[in-house]
């Protein structure tokens, strides 16, 4: 059976409190949706050999989030006003017999929860993904308790929710013309076709990022969500400027090439070194470099963004890691890179301790796509990976 999977993206966050879609917002270095994405691309490799169909629902004014998800290979749907109307929309790109739908506000799913919800909605046609209620329960009319249900019988309810594509289109093409507004799949599955059936596969860690406490609180979810201890671990960073500042150069990774314009930024605007700060940052477990090295704080104005890199290496190795590698990929269409890409490579190695032959520096350009593309800035992903330092 095909299986497809929608990620709906498309929330603005105001409860969160941030300017910009909270899935963007970074956690140890990448966005959330980086961890969320990340996900259902290992189930996509171990479970279905490449073959699942991947849609995300992003805002319709919501490049930035389009163009990320882009990136990872998805397949974006513009969102409606509301969630039941986002996830209409989605609908009508599946082509999957079976389609999970999940919040890119939970980026601590596991490959074992989707894998169970796919065998659940196999066997008996849904699966809701949930966890048994610790807390007692009590059902309130005009501020007074009216009913305290069993607490056996009630379960916190969780993403992602699988169904038989046929019958969960049906029922939201119901919901649409009822013009009501749900909150999960599951209420719209029950609503106009059946019961949906619950799968007890949901944990405490999977949870859905909705306050700005939420994020803050980050650091102290367990670095086992994302790490085996006493294996090399891996962080992502991604870093982007605008072009607009007046001169006639811009710094990559501690070089400065010839450009006729610079990047607007509160430091040296080097976007490739940020992206690497941010990687090795989140392979220790650590705050993203906004943390360390806040814009607001004017000692960081015009900064040398290599000796903010030389402070990230004391941080990680005041944690206990080394860093072994570092790859770097930069979109950019100007300007042209290739013949400084050597000396690039050398500031790293200088600056970070890594091997020059274990430094990758790619750079490609959007074909005239996106913001990248229009040649508005540029965009730097790094991976790195890092090891505990051998006591002794």
């Amino acid at each position: 059976m095909k299986i497809s999977v929608i990620v709906c993206a498309a929330g603005k966050g105001e409860r969160a409190g941030f300017n910009k879609n909270k899935l963007l917002v970074p956690l140890n270095g990448a966005p959330a949706l980086h961890y969320t994405l990340g996900a259902f691309d290992e189930f996509d490799c171990e479970y279905t050999g490449g073959k699942l169909e991947k849609i995300a629902v992003c805002g319709e004014n919501d490049c930035e989030t389009a163009e990320f998800c882009r990136a990872y290979g998805w397949q974006v749907v513009t969102g409606g006003k509301t969630r039941t109307e986002s996830v209409f929309n989605a609908l009508q790109s599946v082509t999957g017999d079976i389609v999970l739908i999940h919040d890119g506000a939970r980026p601590f799913v596991t490959e074992e929860i989707i894998e169970s919800c796919v065998e659940c909605v196999k066997e008996y046609g849904s699966a809701i993904c949930a966890t048994p209620a610790i807390d007692t329960v009590a059902i309130a009319k005009d501020g007074y308790i009216s009913e305290v249900p069993e607490r056996s019988r009630v379960f916190n309810v969780q993403t992602p929710q699988a169904f038989l594509t046929c019958e969960i289109k049906a029922a939201y093409e119901k919901a649409i013309e009822s013009a009501e507004s749900f909150t999960d799949d599951g209420s719209v599955y029950s609503r106009y076709v059946k019961p949906a059936k619950i799968c007890p596969c949901g944990t405490p860690q999977n949870k859905k990022l909705t306050y700005r406490q939420d994020f803050e609180n980050f650091c102290s979810y367990p670095t086992a969500l994302f790490f085996d201890e006493g294996q090399p671990r891996v962080g992502f960073g991604v870093d982007v400027h605008a072009f607009g500042k007046e001169q006639d150069f811009v710094t990559l990774c501690g070089v400065k090439i010839p450009c006729d314009t610079g990047l607007i930024a509160h430091s040296d605007g080097d976007v490739a070194v940020h992206a690497v700060m941010d990687a090795l940052l989140s392979a220790a477990g650590l705050r993203d470099i906004g943390y360390y090295f806040p814009d607001s704080d004017e000692k960081f104005k015009g900064a040398d963004s290599i000796k903010l890199l030389e402070r990230v290496i004391e941080i990680i190795s005041e944690k206990g890691f080394k860093p072994l590698g570092l790859s770097v990929a930069v979109q950019a269409e100007k300007p042209r890179l290739s013949k400084y890409i050597e000396q690039m490579v050398a500031n790293l190695a200088a600056a970070t301790g890594v091997e020059s032959e274990d430094i990758s520096i790619t750079a490609g350009t959007c074909e005239g796509l996106g913001f990248v593309g229009r040649k508005r800035g540029i965009c730097v992903y790094c991976t790195a990976v890092i090891k505990e330092i051998e006591n002794g």
